[in-house]
């Protein structure tokens, strides 16, 4: 192969894995949707018992 093709894939292929945001955003992100869960499913914990 020409080595000017290997280059452009070579680069191709490091800007195909970058992330749109900084790996600890999709943590944070993470962490604040399933605390959102929880605490929705705190919130009716006893609504079985009522009725």
């Amino acid at each position: 192969m020409h080595p000017a093709l290997i280059v452009a894939a070579e680069e191709a292929a490091e800007k195909a894995h970058e992330l749109p945001f900084p790996p600890v955003v999709f943590g944070v992100g993470a962490f604040v949707g399933l605390v959102a869960m929880l605490l929705f499913t705190y919130a009716f914990r006893l609504v079985g018992t009522r009725h």
